[in-house]
């Protein structure tokens, strides 16, 4: 029999859509939902013969694990609670989206171990498992309405071309489909890209969407040096820290980026349109870095959220980050490591601004002691 079809284009209830996918999935169905990437099955993770059907509606062969599709990048780490830095940092900038990433769950406290027994065999056969944050929004709807993860697959058979158009879908799997989403064209029309992350390494064992240069950018460590303004102490701190880094990795400063390191500096109260303070500038001559070019940004959620280490120069600061955005709590630091604060020099002498460049660079010092253990990740 073939399945429901809902066009989402022309839904005039939204939230009944959402329901109706919950439902047919609470009660063992198979929903084909559009994704960004191509049109996916889905069954409940927490039901066995749910996630049977859809192996035998996918002919799949055995060994070929299912991704589970979840919530958001926090709870990523209650399906594989030792995710290490660098997958955390590859979910935090990759999700929602078109990477699928394949991390250890031999942690005993993994969720995966309270799925159905033959459920974990097909997601987790060599205690690894594929997590995914899908980017479109039925999918995720539908996730934050049910209990557990969904077991999914892409909307073929084994072995022939994805379906990018609910049409496809029909024509490959329609009789084995409960309810059939139809949101047009998929965004993108290729799969997700598969990374698979041990350490501080990754393997891309499939390039999908995201190509493996755009995996490498993803996967660098970012410092991120914030102030009130942006004009004087963090614009300092930035070209000092990278100074330092490139001196630790014995790399020349401009070719950072090469090696997986990221700096950037912005201020809690910067306007955009400004530039650095004619001090500041002066003061970085005297470490021969020019900063005459450095133009003021303020601090946006996409900064906190790309960002590894958050370096504060004041307690405020730190405050101020973390009541905004409270999951940057355990990345947010200030930079003196006693939680001492790095004074505002903005109005005085140039021999303040000396002193300030002197006391960043020393607490960089003693904080890059910190990151070196993050650098550098590297694929296989």
């Amino acid at each position: 029999m073939p399945p429901m079809v809902i066009d989402l284009r022309r839904a005039e209830d939204w939230r009944d859509v959402i329901h109706r996918a919950v439902q047919v999935l609470a009660e063992g169905g198979i929903v084909a939902f559009p994704t960004e990437t191509v049109y996916g099955l889905a069954a409940s993770a927490l039901d066995e013969l749910a996630v049977e059907r859809l192996l035998a509606t996918k002919r799949r062969e055995p060994g070929q694990p299912l991704a589970l599709a979840i919530r958001s990048v926090d709870e990523a780490r209650d399906y594989a609670p030792d995710m290490s830095p660098l997958a955390r940092r590859l979910a935090r900038r990759g999700w929602p989206g078109p990477l699928t990433l394949v991390v250890d769950n031999s942690h005993p406290e993994s969720l995966v171990r309270q799925l159905p027994a033959r459920v974990r065999q097909w997601v987790s056969p060599r205690n690894t498992v594929g997590l995914r944050v899908p980017g479109h929004p039925a999918i995720l709807d539908v996730l934050h309405m049910l209990a557990g993860p969904l077991a999914l697959s892409s909307a073929n058979r084994s072995g022939k071309p994805d379906a990018v158009t609910a049409e496809e879908v029909l024509e490959a799997v329609g009789e084995g489909v409960d309810l059939l989403l139809d949101d047009g064209p998929c965004r993108f029309g290729q799969p997700s890209s598969v990374v698979r992350v041990e350490g501080r390494r990754f393997e891309l064992l499939r390039e999908g969407v995201v190509p493996e240069r755009t995996i490498r950018r993803l996967a660098s460590v970012m410092v991120l040096l914030v102030c009130t303004g942006n004009t004087c102490r963090s614009p300092m701190a930035e070209v000092l820290c990278r100074q330092l880094l490139s001196e630790r990795l014995g790399v020349e400063p401009a070719a950072l980026e090469d090696h997986g390191v990221m700096v950037v500096s912005a201020g809690i109260a910067a306007m955009v349109g400004g530039r650095a303070s004619a001090e500041a500038i002066e003061a970085m001559k005297e470490f021969q870095f020019d900063i005459c070019g450095h133009e003021p940004q303020p601090l946006t959620e996409p900064l906190v959220r790309n960002a590894d280490f958050i370096y504060t120069m004041t307690r405020s600061h730190r405050e101020a980050i973390v009541a905004e955005w409270p999951g940057a709590a355990e990345r947010t630091f200030q930079l003196s490591p006693d939680g001492s604060d790095i004074s505002d020099p903005i109005g005085g002498p140039l021999e303040q601004y000396r002193a300030c460049a002197a006391e960043i660079r020393r607490h960089l010092e003693a904080r890059l002691e910190h990151l070196e253990p993050f650098l550098a990740a590297q694929p296989e």
